[in-house]
């Protein structure tokens, strides 16, 4: 899920992939993949993306936390974050901009 909100923020602030990539310093390719969920990114990546979109690192964690030690807040959480996406999502979608690359 981590992957998907990453595209998702780059989405909604309407930035290619190209042009995020240049702001947070790597290559277009490397996001690509972080982006598809092929790449993991680095927590100090993840400070850049929280620099860039003035998002609390905490808020973008929030959708790779483990919670294995209890299937019932994994359930919850997996269904607020599948929430928050789609929302995001339809957002992109009625802004015309779902498929920036």
């Amino acid at each position: 899920m981590l992957n998907e909100a990453l595209r998702l923020m780059r989405v909604f602030h309407d930035l290619s992939q190209k042009e995020l990539a240049e702001k947070l310093g790597i290559s277009k390719s490397y996001l690509s993949e972080i982006e598809s969920g092929k790449k993991t990114p680095t927590l100090d990546l993840l400070n850049r993306y929280s620099q860039s979109f003035d998002i609390p690192i905490s808020s973008i964690m929030f959708f790779s936390e483990s919670l294995d030690e209890d299937i019932k807040i994994e359930k919850l959480r997996t269904f607020v974050s599948s929430k928050i996406l789609a929302i995001l999502n339809l957002i992109a979608e009625n802004s015309g901009h779902s498929h920036v690359k």
